[in-house]
């Protein structure tokens, strides 16, 4: 296989890693490594309050004690998170990592069906739930095969007396935590204190076992249980930190993180930083725009990742460019496609330029990443990084020349070896020469760059045209008075599908009328939507993406 794409790669970029991961069994040893050498540093900070990379250790090593000597738990037992970027999470993460467990993250925001779901598939024997989902946990417990429900408040661990005025403020105030009656349940931080670092023992834990349960396509129907062992993750991140390592001052890095720990990309990024000795700051409430402008105010931050609607979230607040940029290296937008008139904007807004990167819950996440030192917004999602394979294959799983259209496909030490208890669901996304199928279409050029074009099953046919929304978006979001905008297919008499739109205004004195009109100048005849429908906001997952399927429902 001809990997044109390394010689795209910037200065210093190893094309493989393979030696970097055998320096780890597991994600424990990682952690043991940062632990020891990076243990004055402060590793998280929440609403003000720290905890240094000793304080980490040894919590973590608490919770792993807990759960292996009170809990009783076994070896590749399944753990379930469900909690906001809050210090509980990775305290509670480490500790169900180096005990030998398997950790299952759950979204907060899980209505009782999807929770019974998740829970009930993964076969999940405890939970640690901040209070607010507790109702929801309540209706279903009896359906599930939970023994063990740990609860937290969110300020249980911001110190006296700051965590009393947050708890009374989140429950009595603001009222955002229902009534529940859990019997049997118990508080987090009065467990971790039963919880006797001496008698932890560390488990044998080897690079296949199961690190994690992540579960995905939840927006395509029932989600599925992405199986990401220890030796996907380390390969990630030993990845990731080669790509980033041009830039990147071991100790001494900043990141501030408003995207969920639950979910993959974020996930990924702070053990990231982690190996690299940096100071994690935590966004509880990313969609408060004033409050996490306030707060990044507070910090020196050196890198901050997001997804394209969080970014054009903060560009649209008027206090966001009064942001000390000057010690930003790095902007990483994943998790959806980063518009063009968003990565321009931001440019000049910070100074700095937005990179794409691109990947998937069952690539542990990242497949492909832009080069550092490029200087503008490209188009594309990157080059594949050291020891991935990225091929463009047809609807038959024929590999296809440079420069042609076809599905994304992955091979790599990152790629998941399958779905939780799903081999029919794992067959369908496997070529018979071992790559994973994305479900994207894209197109590969002579320098080993991706573009993708669209997700496969949100592409529209107009007349016998392949019409794919995002370019649709692209085009649109230029316009100055359009905030967001999101594309669909509907049925069409003529033409089997239309183009139509769903837009929040910037400006009310946007018409339909001004819209399509604007279209016929930038797209082709058969691009340009028929139908356009306003909304006050479009439904997106609680990492930002928007949904199409909601709109196409």
């Amino acid at each position: 296989m001809d990997k044109i794409w390394l010689k795209s790669y910037q200065t210093g970029i190893p094309a493989t890693i393979e030696d970097q991961m055998e320096k780890y069994r597991s994600l424990g040893d990682l952690l043991e490594e940062s632990f020891s050498k990076f243990s004055e540093n402060q590793a998280y900070n929440c609403m003000g309050k720290g905890l240094s990379y000793q304080e980490v250790d040894q919590l973590s090593q608490q919770f792993a004690s807990y759960l292996q000597n009170e809990l009783k738990l076994q070896k590749g037992d399944r753990v379930a998170l469900m909690m906001p970027n809050i210090l509980q999470y990775p305290v509670a993460l480490y500790g169900i990592l180096r005990g030998g467990f398997v950790a299952v993250n759950v979204n907060p925001l899980y209505t009782a069906r999807e929770l019974q779901h998740q829970l009930k598939d993964s076969g999940a024997k405890a939970i640690i739930i901040f209070e607010s989902g507790c109702t929801t946990l309540q209706s279903v417990l009896d359906k599930t095969d939970v023994k063990h429900v740990i609860t937290t408040n969110i300020g249980d661990m911001l110190g006296f007396p700051k965590s009393v005025i947050v708890n009374f403020v989140i429950k009595k105030v603001k009222k955002m935590v229902p009534e529940w009656n859990i019997p049997g349940a118990k508080n987090f931080v009065t467990e971790l204190h039963r919880g006797n670092a001496k008698t932890f023992k560390k488990p044998d834990l080897k690079p296949a076992d199961i690190a994690f349960l992540q579960y995905t396509g939840g927006t395509t129907g029932v989600a599925k249980g992405a199986i990401l062992t220890h030796r996907n993750m380390i390969a990630n991140m030993c990845q990731a930190r080669a790509w980033l390592s041009p830039a990147i001052s071991i100790g001494n890095e900043t990141i501030i993180s408003p995207l969920p720990l639950y979910h993959i990309f974020s996930l990924t990024v702070s053990f990231i930083f982690a190996s690299v000795g940096g100071n994690n700051v935590l966004i509880t409430n990313p969609r408060d725009m004033k409050g996490f402008i306030k707060e990044i105010k507070k910090w020196k931050f050196t890198v901050i990742t997001g997804v394209n609607t969080l970014f054009n979230g903060l560009l649209n607040n008027a206090e966001f460019a009064t942001v000390d940029f000057s010690h930003m290296k790095l902007s990483v937008g994943g998790g959806m496609a980063v518009q063009k008139a968003v990565a321009e904007k931001w440019k000049k807004v910070t100074g700095k330029t937005l990179i794409e990167a691109y990947g998937l819950t069952e690539t542990s996440p990242a497949a492909c990443v832009n080069p550092l030192n490029i200087k503008e917004y490209n188009g594309f999602i990157g080059l594949p990084i050291s020891s991935t394979d990225v091929v463009i294959k047809d609807d038959n799983d024929k590999t296809l020349p440079v420069g042609e259209t076809g599905e994304i496909c992955i091979k790599g030490p990152q790629v998941m070896p399958g779905y939780w208890n799903r081999d029919d669901e794992t067959a369908k996304v496997m070529t018979a020469d071992g790559f994973f199928k994305s479900g994207d279409i894209g197109i590969m050029n002579n320098e080993g760059f991706i573009k993708i074009v669209d997700r496969k099953k949100d592409m529209i046919l107009v007349s016998g045209f392949n019409v794919y929304p995002n370019e649709i978006e692209d085009v649109v979001a230029t316009h100055p008075k359009v905030f967001e905008v999101a594309a669909i297919g509907i049925p069409d008499a003529k033409s089997t599908e239309a183009v139509k739109l769903f837009i929040v205004k910037k400006d009310e004195s946007l018409t339909a009328e001004e819209i399509i009109a604007f279209c016929r100048t930038e797209l082709t005849s058969y691009k340009v939507p028929k139908a356009v429908e306003f909304r006050i906001e479009l439904p997106k997952t609680n990492v930002g993406k928007i949904l199409r399927k909601d709109l196409r429902q």
